[in-house]
């Protein structure tokens, strides 16, 4: 299965969705989307796959948001996503993109909802938060 993340090391929520991908068998493709920001296309594509508007993707915590200003409602969609591809930490993350789907996955978990049911073994979060059991099946 071909799955794409858009990444960032530092943060446990992309960490979190990266190793539930990997526990269901899967190495996905792994862009480090500070470094290599998706296009403008591939952008807008993803929030709308993943049924968001522009402003529900930009993450506004740790980010010059609003020193930008971007909390204006004024600003269009089109300028919200400028401000995101000259700042990619405006990019809320993770973003995985499956056959089954695209999500911003926040929380991590929401990640399972786009992935085979492949999971090989229990999984549980950095927080020590489980969300599989030991079978690879989701805690509710």
């Amino acid at each position: 299965m071909n799955i794409t993340i858009y990444h960032n090391p530092e943060c446990g929520t992309s960490r979190n969705t990266l190793s539930m991908i990997r526990n269901a068998g899967i190495e996905p493709v792994v862009i480090e989307y500070l470094q290599a920001p998706p296009s403008l296309s591939m952008l807008k594509t993803m929030i709308a796959d993943a049924g968001l508007s522009v402003r529900g993707a930009i993450r506004e915590k740790g980010t010059p948001y609003d020193d930008l200003g971007l909390a204006d409602p004024a600003l269009t969609d089109d300028q919200l996503l400028d401000a995101m591809l000259a700042h990619p930490i405006l990019i809320n993350r993770p973003f995985v993109v499956t056959p089954l789907g695209t999500r911003l996955c926040r929380p991590s978990e929401v990640v399972l909802n786009i992935l085979p049911e492949t999971h090989q073994g229990a999984f549980t979060k950095e927080d020590g938060e489980k969300v599989l059991d030991e079978g690879g099946k989701r805690i509710v």
